[in-house]
């Protein structure tokens, strides 16, 4: 009971500060915030972002899968790598964009999250909309 109340309070942080800044990124087009998602999906996988980020989509989804939290973040991780792409296609960076879909594409297949919003997004997703 324990770990599952520290696991929600930490899901709780980083909805939090994810939609902040894919709110900024996605309607303001602020890009500056983009490292602040990518050290969000990092420090939820406890893992370096910068190790995390540059993984192939295979390689962060066996990474997910050793750490033994995949299966209770992989909503809201390819929720947000799924958010975090389509910023960097607005931008014009199709590469990142790229890689970035198909770690989140990865992830939903892995752990059979894709296409639901996770409920604390949906918030953010009625302010995209």
């Amino acid at each position: 009971m324990l770990q599952h109340d520290y696991l929600l309070e930490i899901i709780g942080r980083f909805v939090e500060s994810v939609s902040d800044a894919l709110t900024c990124m996605l309607r303001d087009g602020d890009m500056s915030r983009a490292g602040e998602v990518e050290d969000a999906i990092g420090e939820l996988l406890d893992l370096d972002a910068h190790t995390a980020m540059a993984l192939s989509p295979q390689s962060l989804v066996t990474m997910m899968t050793l750490s033994g939290v995949g299966e209770s973040v992989a909503g809201y991780v390819s929720y947000a790598l799924d958010k975090l792409a389509r910023a960097y296609e607005k931008d014009g960076d199709e590469r990142v964009a790229a890689v970035r879909k198909a770690q989140a594409q990865a992830i939903a297949q892995a752990f059979h999250s894709g296409g639901e919003v996770p409920p604390e997004f949906e918030t953010l997703e009625e302010t995209l909309s």
